[in-house]
């Protein structure tokens, strides 16, 4: 999987996400963030030097859920599969809520909002510190449930392939697939500040666990999403794009004045607090 991902799935996003731009910018004649464009692009092309690096945290735990794994699941079957696919998405959906609501996955996560346009080189954009923070711990008991290693990080690589497309702003509302997928409309709403918008929808290929959870908020055409940050980020330097939110996090833990106050900036919802730090 990671010689798919990195010799055929990121060129050719790239280039779909390529040929969206020039789409946009020169044939329907809209504004496009080419500058931003070039931000993901660099920060993709970091991030898979990344993986080359023995840097992920969850590594040992992984080993150690496989060896003390309470079954096996061979993928031999629909049905196994289907437990595969579900699995992923209920630890994706935890994953990704909690990316959003304790700051140290915040501060990775926070890169992937930081585009102040929504469109496919978006996608991409996901910051190079998730390994080394542990982002797929998430997915350790699915190892321990007994699927395999592989079996779990490529249904996360295909998950993630499938929200490629949820980035195109011009994909209208896709009628009754609305109540069972995450569409682009629903994806709209995740990534706009407004407040009426923020912390929704935060399925992976479905959208039920958003339903099943309360997280779930659907598009109104009488309230344009704006995409970004609560804060919007206008930096350009690619360094700092990818460090920003590390960046507030500790000069917040530098300047709080308790345990109580540094361990809530480290854990706690991103947001402003009453010394006047802010995360977003």
């Amino acid at each position: 999987m990671t010689l798919l991902r990195l010799f055929y799935f990121v060129p050719a996003v790239i280039v779909l996400a390529t040929v969206e731009g020039i789409v946009l910018a020169h044939l329907l004649k809209r504004d496009y963030d080419w500058k931003a464009y070039l931000v993901s692009l660099f920060d993709v092309t970091v991030r898979e030097i990344t993986y080359l690096l023995p840097l992920s945290l969850a590594a040992p735990l992984f080993a150690w859920a496989w060896d003390n794994r309470i079954a096996t699941v061979p993928l031999d079957s629909f049905a196994a599969f289907f437990a595969l696919f579900l699995w992923m998405e209920f630890f994706y959906y935890w994953f990704h809520r909690c990316s959003h609501r304790m700051r140290w996955f915040w501060a990775t996560h926070a890169v992937h909002h930081s585009p102040n346009q929504l469109n496919l080189s978006a996608s991409y954009r996901f910051g190079w510190t998730g390994r080394a923070t542990g982002t797929l711990l998430f997915y350790v008991p699915m190892v321990w449930l007994g699927f395999s290693i592989t079996a779990v990080v490529t249904a996360l690589s295909l998950n993630l392939l499938y929200q490629f497309w949820l980035h195109a702003t011009w994909i209208p509302k896709l009628g009754w697939l609305e109540y069972v997928l995450n569409t682009p409309s629903h994806h709209r709403v995740h990534h706009a500040a407004n407040p009426e918008y923020i912390d929704a929808n935060y399925g992976g290929v479905l959208i039920i666990f958003d339903r099943m959870f309360g997280t779930f908020v659907a598009e109104h055409d009488d309230i344009p999403c704006r995409y970004g940050l609560v804060t919007p980020l206008r930096s350009y330097n690619p360094i700092f794009v990818a460090l920003h939110e590390w960046i507030a996090m500790g000069r917040d833990i530098l300047m709080a004045k308790t345990w109580y106050e540094r361990i809530r900036h480290l854990v706690g919802p991103p947001g402003r607090y009453p010394e006047g730090a802010g995360a977003d």
